[in-house]
């Protein structure tokens, strides 16, 4: 091989190497933002999906289609009157824990629906929370949960406790506010 050839091989060799590094490093970057802006929820989706790229491609998804979403925040007046409404789902707790914890889930789907968030189903639902509110996302799932086991009629009193305190946590956010520590 002649000194200019082996020297062409050289080059090129080395261009590929720095275009190979060079997209190990963007796909990297791209994975360590999605995991910030995801929080929880992007491991979730690396545990569902088959690859971490198919997982990073559906979040990638859910970040587009919320950011065509016409969001909107609530005025002072709907906020209190929401966080009146929460004060007597939370009373109604005490007599009839069952309806208030049917209660504080239509409620927090009013909410996402006045902010417009689509609420046609559960997992939309989560999907499009998972952008903006995905530290409070694992609260809505841990009470959806024991909602559908509240409408079997097979859930304690503990886990309706529990669900109401989860649906705080959401609820909160969705206000645009940070409920106290330990407070349903």
């Amino acid at each position: 091989m002649s000194t200019t050839a082996t020297t062409l091989a050289v080059i090129v060799l080395v261009l590929i190497v720095i275009a190979a590094v060079t997209t190990a490093i963007g796909r990297r970057r791209r994975s360590v933002e999605l995991r910030r802006r995801f929080g929880p929820e992007y491991d979730r989706a690396v545990a569902e999906q088959p690859s971490r790229r198919a997982a990073e491609r559906d979040l990638r998804g859910r970040a587009q289609r919320h950011d065509s979403l016409a969001l909107r925040d609530l005025d002072p007046n709907q906020r209190r009157a929401y966080a009146d409404r929460w004060q007597r789902t939370q009373a109604h707790f005490v007599e009839e824990p069952e309806a208030a914890t049917r209660e504080a889930d239509e409620l927090v789907t009013q909410v996402m629906a006045d902010r417009g968030y689509p609420v046609d189903d559960f997992d939309t639902r989560a999907e499009e929370l998972s952008v903006e509110h995905a530290e409070t996302l694992v609260h809505y799932r841990e009470a959806h949960e024991i909602n559908k086991v509240n409408e079997r009629g097979q859930a304690s009193t503990e886990q309706l406790r529990q669900a109401l305190m989860h649906y705080r946590a959401l609820f909160a956010d969705l206000l645009g506010e940070r409920p106290a520590a330990g407070k349903a």
